[in-house]
């Protein structure tokens, strides 16, 4: 079951929203839900690399790179 949330926005994020609604043929929920489900998991990931980074750093692993190459 879907659940109602309430928002206000500034003037001109809600006119950013309806033009980009409009422009993209996609109601503006759309564009919301979207764009938080983004934010949403980008927050979830940093949260989960500060957590991991300590052991990441133990073994040596202390670039995006050093992790690719491991598991690549």
């Amino acid at each position: 079951m879907a659940a109602t949330v309430t928002i206000r926005l500034e003037d001109t994020l809600q006119a950013r929203l309806a033009r980009l609604s409009t422009a993209t043929g996609r109601t503006r929920s759309d564009l919301v839900r979207e764009a938080l489900e983004r934010q949403l998991a980008l927050i979830e990931f940093v949260s989960a690399r500060r957590k991991t980074r300590p052991f990441a750093e133990r073994v040596g692993w202390l670039t995006d790179d050093d992790v690719f190459d491991a598991v690549s």
